[in-house]
Parts: C-alpha cells; structure tokens; sequence
C-alpha cells in the first residue's frame, strides 16, 4: 500500500533547473570586500608566504592591484597598514592616510573603503592598544582616545568607513562623536562587534607583523577578544556597539562561528559582515594545493554557508574571484 505521507523530495533536485529555482541562497559580488595589506617596509610587491595568492603591497602596486580588482567586479575593500614605526604610546599615521589619500585621487568615489581601526600593527608588544606600565593590562580609556584621533585621521584622508578592530568598550561611542564633531557624519562604522580570541587569525599576524607576546606578562589577547566558550558575550558587545552608533557589525572568525552570526541576525536587522579570516581562508587554499578540493567550489561552499547563517556581506581573501566563480555555479 502507498504511503500517502511519502514526498518525493528528489524532484526538485532533477536538473539544475529546478535546483536554481528551488533555492534559498544567491551570491552576489557586491556583497564582498577584498582585504588589502600595504607595507612600508617594501619596495615592491611581495608575496606572503602564509596566506597563499595573496600580496603585501607598497602604495603603487596597491593602486594597481586595485584597478585590476574593479575590472574583476571588486569595488569595496578593507584595508590593512603595515607601518615601519612601531611604538608604546605616541604613534606615526602617516603611512596610511597617505596610502588612503592616493587611493581617493586615484579613484574617487567608484571605490569603496574601509580602514582597519587598530593599535596592533603599531605596537611593539603586538597588542591592540596601550599597555600600563608594568604589561599586565591593556588600558581602555587610554587606548580609546588613541583609536578615535587615529579613525579621524584617517576620514580626514579620504576612508569611507572606519573598522575598529581592537575590542576596547566604548570605542565606537567615542569614534563617533569624534567624527561628528569634525563633520564626518556620513562616514559609517563597520565594528568588529563579534570578534572572539582564535587560533585562526596566524597568517594575517604573520603579515602584519603583529602577533601579541613581546610583552613579559600578557600573551594573549583573550582580556579583550571574546571567548570562544562565550556566545552570549560577543552577541552583547554587537547589540551595545550598535547603540553606540555602529553603522555595521561583524563577526570573526566566520566559519566557527555560524551560531553567532544566526543569533546575531535574530536580534537585530543592522547589515552583518562575515569576515573569512586567514586561518580559515589559508585551511582551503592547502585543501587546493594538495588537489583534495576544487578551490573555487570549497570556498563557494562555505561562502553559500556564510549567507545562509545570515551574513549580509562577506570579506574573504578570495573576494576578487568572487565574480568569476559565481558566474560559473552550478546549481
């Protein structure tokens, strides 16, 4: 006897007709942003040996890179300086806002550009703000005040978007009335809200030259990143930094954490930013190299998850492919 509570689910699966119709989840290469690193240090671009197919660049190639990445669809971009100056307390900007400056005489507005917003890459110990001085603790209020005259700095020099990277309380409050005092209230801010201590940011630390540790106390960044065992932490800094005048927030790693991204969609309708962190990026591209996945599909793949968590944009290493690959799914 026939089963009447049977359904044939295998129809919508046929062809790859019904399957695009059937389907829930569309990429889009609008949605991404490509990171950049720039590099004082260079004079030529160079390769970084952990993150595979990806570049340090000094100000010139950056420009050229950019071009070459409008071409392939990418607009919007997320970029990372790499200053030869590094210091405790008083820091150089200059670098940047002359890389950021070049990048809106060349462009103007048909690119997209958000500067990350951190301490780390300028510190000697690594650590994404001031330290007091005897290493035990990063100062919060001290560090703010940095971050906040940095974000200016860098508005002033042509970024659309200031990113604050570091995890301080209360530094998208004192970033945004800063810019606002200053005219700049247009400008967005896209904030890590969701950043958890991980494993997985090596090979970023390892281009930026910014792994924590120098100093003799404090090791790791886990007084001020959240915890992996601690959800409800990071989904409480998103909604607080959110009040605070977030224009978007995001959540890093990506993968790990798509439970956070899910909760984090539930509770609030501000756009979300999947960040597809080095660690993980890197992880797919040796899958590739050693033929055990089709790059383009692998990273697809969990770009597709990433959407389907609720990710409203995507920052992958990849992003300049993202046009190319996605033209070319099959459903």
């Amino acid at each position: 006897m026939e089963n009447k509570y049977f359904i044939n689910r295998r129809r919508i699966r046929a062809n790859e007709h019904i399957r695009e119709l059937a389907a829930s989840v569309f990429l889009n290469h609008k949605e991404f942003i490509q990171p950049l690193f720039i590099d004082e240090s260079i004079k030529e671009r160079t390769a970084i040996n952990s993150l595979t197919d990806v570049n340090k660049d000094t100000i010139e190639t950056m420009l050229q890179q950019m071009e070459a990445d409008i071409q392939s669809g990418i607009n919007k971009f997320l970029l990372f300086p790499i200053p030869v100056e590094k210091a405790t307390k008083v820091f150089n900007y200059q670098f940047v806002t002359e890389a950021l400056s070049s990048i809106k005489s060349r462009f103007g507005n048909a690119v997209w550009v958000a500067a990350d917003t951190c301490l780390c890459a300028y510190t000697l110990h690594g650590h994404c703000g001031i330290l007091s001085e005897d290493q035990k603790a990063v100062l919060n209020h001290e560090s703010v005040n940095a971050l906040a005259d940095y974000a200016l700095q860098m508005v002033q020099a042509g970024a659309d978007c200031i990113a604050p990277s570091d995890m301080m309380d209360g530094r998208i409050s004192a970033i945004r009335h800063l810019l606002d005092q200053h005219g700049f209230d247009a400008t967005a801010i896209l904030s890590y809200s969701a950043k958890f201590s991980s494993q997985f940011y090596g090979p970023f630390r390892d281009a930026c030259n910014s792994t924590p540790g120098q100093s003799n106390l404090l090791k790791d960044r886990k007084t001020y990143q959240s915890s992996p065992f601690n959800a409800e932490d990071a989904i409480l800094s998103t909604l607080r930094d959110i009040e605070e005048g977030a224009d978007l927030v995001m959540v890093k790693p990506a993968v790990s954490y798509l439970d956070v991204i899910y909760r984090i969609k539930q509770v609030t309708q501000v756009p979300l930013a999947a960040y597809h962190v080095s660690g993980e990026y890197q992880s797919l591209e040796l899958l590739a190299q050693q033929g055990l996945v089709e790059r383009n599909l692998a990273h697809i793949e969990v770009w597709t998850a990433l959407k389907r968590a609720g990710a409203d944009c995507i920052i992958s290493y990849a992003s300049r492919y993202a046009k190319g690959w996605i033209e070319k799914i099959q459903y």
